[in-house]
């Protein structure tokens, strides 16, 4: 057992349901030409109807009333194998999207991170699940037997030769893989499986069908290797989903905007990369789209941060006019290095890691709302910090120390207030400060800590030659 491949039956399907906020009201895509349109594909609750693939669909309105329909796209289609062969790329470096509506993934070097195959595979269908479409896996010891078993079976795993052999012989020549007109000229000489197929003389074989047929035979049997185009992951993200209405509010826009946020998320752990930077745009009728950018301080992939972060700047953006499709478009996708933990984390489950609660107020209250501190080579105390932009800080830097004995308070007041009260305590010797003779900002006074009658230690001062009262300036804690 080395191969698995991921059988994708209603893909298009899918791909359109997953953007559809009542994904089990009837829906059926629509494919053919203008005079004669017929039902590509029909979801359960369209089946409930009457509706099958390839009715009419003037019948198809004619038998059923309440069901929605949807343009078959196979560009759309091919876009999202792509998005599904970056999700399984996380889990195997050879992922191939050579079979339509497959992903074939080399399973044997993964099983060490993954576990066993029942545990890896149950992973598997778990993430597909949650993506939305449905599928069938089976894993077999050749891609080309995974790919036919596929068409017949769902969770089989084969681990030797010989028994794929026997699973492959009980299989039906209509689901062998063969190409329709050998399939049916097999069904029409009275063979009816793979087994009997392989039990005809292999010179009448030879006369009587093209060389590709035998080709076939030998690969699913292991006699040939058949090689396969390996998928190798984008350097761009690129999703649009067309809503089908006009939406003029941003809360209706939060659906899709999850499901795309959850896209990017997928795709970046398929490539074990992160994103900083990424925009919105908002597609108008008749007007420029509206671009959103979305910036962090720190490459991410988290689902949750990136719809919370996404959320926010959407819901700050002024949006012109109704918005008929919304896009998510990432350029640059640097690598992603996870924040350091311990063995043993001693952060409550409920707390949120510092990193996310910062980029989720950065999202909520702007971009110049949330800064650090840093000191400045001042003595004067109100020019000895300064503001410092989140953007301009750097990740993981040290803080300074911290002096063993405080001289300064941890709490400063903005403006001094005259100390009312008592005489207060003074602890120590005065401080003298002469500074800012330069800039317009003089000042001459004589600092003490002091402790007051209610017990708190106070920063006071008296102006340079003065006496009288204390002003007070900041509190110790």
């Amino acid at each position: 057992m080395r191969w698995a491949c991921i059988l994708l039956p209603r893909l298009a399907l899918d791909g359109v349901l997953r953007r559809c906020a009542e994904p089990d009201a009837p829906l059926a895509l629509v494919a053919g030409s203008q005079q004669r349109r017929v039902l590509h594909a029909v979801n359960p609750a369209a089946r409930a109807l009457g509706l099958r693939r390839g009715m009419a669909l003037t019948a198809a309105q004619a038998l059923a009333q309440g069901f929605t329909t949807s343009e078959y796209d196979p560009s759309e289609e091919a876009r999202w194998h792509q998005f599904l062969a970056a999700w399984a790329y996380r889990f195997s470096s050879q992922v191939s999207t050579q079979y339509p509506h497959a992903l074939i993934l080399e399973i044997r070097g993964s099983l060490g991170l993954f576990g066993p195959w029942p545990r890896f595979e149950a992973r598997l269908r778990g993430e597909l699940t949650a993506l939305g479409f449905r599928h069938r896996i089976v894993a077999a010891p050749n891609a080309a037997a995974a790919r036919v078993l596929a068409n017949a079976h769902d969770g089989i795993a084969v681990a030797s030769i010989e028994p794929m052999r026997r699973v492959l012989g009980q299989l039906p020549v209509q689901r062998a893989g063969f190409m329709p007109e050998a399939a049916t000229a097999f069904a029409r000489m009275g063979l009816r499986t793979l087994r009997q197929v392989l039990d005809m003389p292999r010179d009448g074989l030879m006369r009587r069908f093209p060389a590709g047929v035998l080709r076939h035979i030998d690969v699913l049997m292991g006699e040939h290797d058949s090689p396969l185009e390996w998928y190798r992951p984008p350097d761009r993200f690129a999703m649009r989903i067309e809503l089908g209405y006009e939406v003029e509010s941003s809360q209706a826009l939060l659906f899709p905007l999850k499901r795309l946020t959850a896209d990017l998320a997928a795709f970046l752990a398929g490539r074990d990369g992160g994103v900083q930077r990424f925009a919105l745009h908002l597609e108008h009728e008749g007007r420029a789209d509206t671009a959103v950018p979305v910036g962090l301080l720190a490459p991410e992939r988290d689902a949750a941060l990136l719809f919370e972060l996404a959320r926010g700047r959407l819901e700050q953006a002024e949006v012109p006019a109704a918005v008929r499709a919304i896009a998510l478009v990432a350029n640059e996708l640097p690598a992603f290095v996870p924040a350091h933990r311990e063995l043993f984390d001693e952060r409550p489950q409920q707390a949120m890691p510092w990193e996310q609660l910062r980029e989720r107020l950065r999202a909520r209250l702007g971009e110049n709302a949330v800064h650090g501190l840093c000191t400045h080579e001042d003595h004067r105390p109100g020019q000895a910090w300064r503001g410092e932009s989140a953007s301009s800080s750097k990740r993981g830097a040290k803080p300074s120390p911290v002096p063993a004995k405080p001289v300064r308070p941890g709490w400063l007041l903005p403006v001094p207030i005259p100390l009312r009260g008592p005489v207060p305590r003074i602890l120590g010797d005065a401080e003298r400060i002469e500074s800012g003779w330069w800039d317009g900002f003089d000042i001459r006074r004589d600092y003490s800590i002091a402790q007051l009658h209610t017990g708190q230690r106070a920063w006071v001062y008296r102006p340079l030659g003065d006496d009288g009262s204390y002003w007070l300036h900041g509190w110790f804690a």
